[in-house]
C-alpha cells in the first residue's frame, strides 16, 4: 500500500507580483528576480530575503510591496516611527505573525511553517528581555541550552562574560538593573551559534559602556559570516560597509 506523505504548507504564500509594482520606499532592494544559475565566487552568501509583504493591523495598513535583503556578514537596520510596523515586521520574518502577502526566503530556500533548519539557525530577542526575575543569569541560559542551543556549561559561561556578567552569573535577576537584565537576555545569542540574528531594540536600557559590548558582539557575529535584522531609533554604529538600512513610514 502506498503511503501518502503530507507536505506542510509554506510560511507564506509565493507572490505574482505586478508589472507595475514599486517598493515602499525608494531605495529597497528589489528582489523581483529569482537568480537560479550558481552564484560567482565573488558573489555575497545568500541570507535572509523578502519580496512582496504585506502587512495589515486591523484595517490600517502597515507596509506593502515591502523588499529586503541581508547576505551573511551584513546588518539590516529597520527604522521609522512608533508604530509603523517594526516589530511587526521582525515577527513575520521569524515566523510568529503572518503577513497578507509575500513570500521569504532563508539561504535561497523559501520558508515554511516551522523550518527546523531555520529555527536551528535563528535567534530572535524581542522588546521583552525574555528573563524570569527569581531565576539567575546562569540558571536563565540553562532553560535556553536546555531548549534548543546544544550549549555546554563552559560557552554558557563565556556567553554571560561576553557581556560583562561574569561576576552577576549567581546573583537573581530581580536584583539587577533594567541594563543588566537585557545583557542576561542578548547573551543567549551567543549561545548555539545561529547564523540570523532578528533583534528587537537591542541597545533599550544599555548605558554607554553596554551599548558599546552589544554593538562589538553584533559586529563579531557579522565577522564570523552571521547576518542581523535590528530595529533602532539610534545610529547602531556599524560600518557602512557591513550595513543597510530601509525606513518603514
Amino acid at each position: 500500500m502506498a503511503t501518502h506523505h503530507t507536505v506542510p504548507p509554506p510560511l507564506v504564500k509565493p507572490v505574482q507580483l505586478r508589472s507595475n509594482w514599486a517598493p515602499l520606499k525608494p531605495g529597497l532592494n528589489d528582489l523581483t528576480q529569482t537568480h537560479e544559475a550558481p552564484a560567482q565566487t565573488s558573489a555575497p552568501e545568500s541570507g535572509l530575503s523578502a519580496t512582496g509583504l504585506a502587512c495589515f493591523r486591523g484595517d490600517r495598513q502597515l507596509f506593502r510591496d515591502l523588499n529586503l535583503k541581508v547576505d551573511a556578514g551584513q546588518a539590516l537596520q529597520v527604522r521609522g516611527p512608533n508604530g509603523c510596523g517594526k516589530t511587526t515586521l521582525l515577527r513575520i520574518l521569524c515566523g510568529l505573525t503572518r503577513p497578507e502577502d509575500g513570500t521569504i526566503r532563508w539561504r535561497g530556500r523559501v520558508l515554511r511553517s516551522h523550518d527546523p533548519d531555520y529555527l536551528r539557525d535563528l535567534r530572535y530577542i524581542g522588546h521583552n528581555d525574555g528573563v524570569k526575575l527569581v531565576l539567575t543569569p546562569r540558571e536563565n541560559l540553562r532553560i535556553a541550552m536546555a531548549l534548543d542551543t546544544g550549549a555546554d556549561e563552559a560557552e554558557l559561561e563565556s556567553a554571560l562574560a561576553r557581556l560583562d556578567l561574569a561576576q552577576f552569573m549567581d546573583v537573581p535577576c530581580r536584583s539587577l538593573s533594567a541594563g543588566q537584565r537585557r545583557r542576561v537576555g542578548l547573551a543567549r545569542l551567543t549561545l548555539g551559534g545561529g547564523r540570523l540574528w532578528l533583534l528587537d531594540e537591542p541597545f533599550t536600557a544599555l548605558d554607554i559602556d553596554g551599548t558599546g559590548t552589544v554593538r562589538a558582539l553584533i559586529e563579531a557575529h557579522l565577522d564570523g559570516g552571521g547576518c542581523a535584522v535590528l530595529t533602532s531609533h539610534q545610529p547602531i554604529g556599524i560600518d557602512a560597509d557591513k550595513s543597510t538600512s530601509i525606513d518603514l513610514i
